[in-house]
């Protein structure tokens, strides 16, 4: 859910009210938790079934228009079932390296996309938007993996079925925002609500196409006896969901890792460009691991401490989700010296969190040493969590990592990157997600002799 505050007003408050504080946001009534000890008490009571929050407006499409509950929207028993599915093939790391292949093809795609755009620039060497690209980049990660097909987000033209697809993506998170502020009487002399209903209408038919098309396929593998294989054909040869539970899954799964994708790299690429000595220090140790003659791999990843600690570094800076929630529906809580009854709506703000100086000193530097071995103070192990925790943790945690560190590593090799020349400043505003105030617009300079 998004705060009623921007990020620096979560900082502020958990230095005025200290670890855990009131506050209101449109019919919420919330409890903050500012502090990482605190925050680990509070989840380390989560039950077998917890609940990120009630997911109201995402339920009321589905009731709406009679459609499936997927792995956000379901809850107790039946959540926890379908979790079990969906986690086969996606979280362990092993899993991960099944779709190192297909995401290492659509970073190739995504180097070619990046020299065409740069070579369109009058300078020959600037991007602008790279949050753009890399967005599109993140979609066709994802969809590629779910659905084992490519739907041209990073083609020069994208088909107008992907771009309506994109397009609805983006109106459906700007009219939940009105949908959560707004009285519920506006719903019907507003256009707000079936901008919201229309933009999730085209995001299930969306998949609902790919998946169709999927099941023909595999009826034809299966009639030749062909082995089938990938993520979409798992859940649907599995027969531990029904077709409509899939339906519903994929649908939510499509949204999970795109934006922690595309902006974790472009914040990444915003701070390597202004520092040329960690950027510098990233593309000596890529040269110690990877050949010169070939491209950076999944199996080097574990070889490259400095590009780890880059992209830890970006998601303390910027959590992508600054804030989500937690709701103890069946018992409840006891927290140091309080007691919450059930139903209390919990606010995790991690953004302010992952920016106490307590555990990380100077918080606003971007400062990836702090993550190497050796180097810097000891942070609690809740003080940065981008993925979540627990059995709620990200489902698709593994894939963006994958995806992040292969891409990052694959444009330092080819590129020196360089900030804007115009001295643009981009600072991140909350919607929703945390994202950039402004196009990140960057050089990149090719690097003799690179891949």
């Amino acid at each position: 859910m998004l705060p009623a505050w921007g990020c620096q007003r979560q900082v502020m408050s958990r230095r005025l009210y200290g670890p855990i504080w009131k506050s209101t946001f449109g019919h919420y009534r919330n409890i903050n938790i500012g502090s990482p000890v605190v925050l680990e008490q509070l989840l380390r009571q989560e039950g077998k079934y917890p609940m990120r929050s009630d997911m109201a407006l995402w339920k009321e499409h589905r009731d709406t228009r009679r459609l499936p509950y997927g792995p956000f929207t379901e809850e107790g028993e039946r959540w926890y079932r379908l979790r079990q599915v969906l986690n086969k093939r996606l979280l362990k790391p092993s899993e991960a390296l099944l779709y190192a292949d297909a995401i290492g093809e659509v970073v190739s795609d995504l180097m070619v996309r990046l020299r065409e755009e740069r070579s369109r620039s009058p300078s020959g060497v600037l991007v602008g938007d790279v949050a753009n690209l890399l967005y599109r980049f993140a979609l066709e990660g994802i969809s590629y993996i779910l659905f084992e097909t490519r739907i041209g987000c990073l083609k020069q033209q994208v088909p107008a079925e992907t771009q309506h697809f994109i397009d609805s993506i983006n109106l459906m998170f700007k009219n939940s925002i009105f949908a959560t502020v707004l009285p519920r009487w506006s719903r019907k002399v507003l256009p707000f609500w079936d901008r919201y209903l229309d933009s999730w209408d085209t995001i299930f038919a969306f998949g609902k196409r790919l998946i169709d098309r999927k099941m023909e396929e595999l009826e034809g593998q299966v009639e030749r006896g062909t082995e089938v294989s990938g993520y979409l054909s798992y859940l649907l040869a599995s027969g531990r969901l029904s077709l409509d539970e899939v339906y519903g899954s994929v649908a939510e799964l499509l949204l999970a890792g795109v934006d922690t994708t595309s902006n974790t790299l472009s914040w990444a690429l915003y701070h390597l460009s202004r520092d040329q000595d960690i950027q510098e220090t990233l593309y000596q140790e890529l040269k110690a691991v990877v050949p010169a003659d070939r491209f950076p791999a999944a199996e080097d990843i574990p070889k490259l401490p400095m590009l780890r600690a880059i992209i830890k570094e970006t998601l303390r800076v910027y959590p992508v989700v600054p804030t989500n929630a937690r709701v103890f529906y069946e018992k409840d809580i006891v927290i140091g010296d309080y007691l919450f009854p059930k139903n209390t709506l919990f606010v995790l703000a991690h953004y302010a969190m992952s920016h106490d100086e307590t555990y990380f000193p100077e918080p606003e530097r971007f400062l990836p040493q702090r993550w190497l071995r050796g180097h810097g103070s000891p942070h609690h192990p809740f003080s940065s969590i981008p993925f979540g925790y627990g059995v709620r943790a990200c489902v698709g945690r593994r894939i963006a990592e994958l995806e992040m560190h292969l891409a990052l590593a694959r444009m330092i090799q080819a590129f020196e990157v360089r900030p804007d020349p115009r001295g643009v400043e981009v600072t991140s505003v909350s919607r929703i997600v945390l994202v950039a105030d402004k196009p990140i617009n960057l050089e990149f300079i090719a690097r003799p002799g690179a891949p």
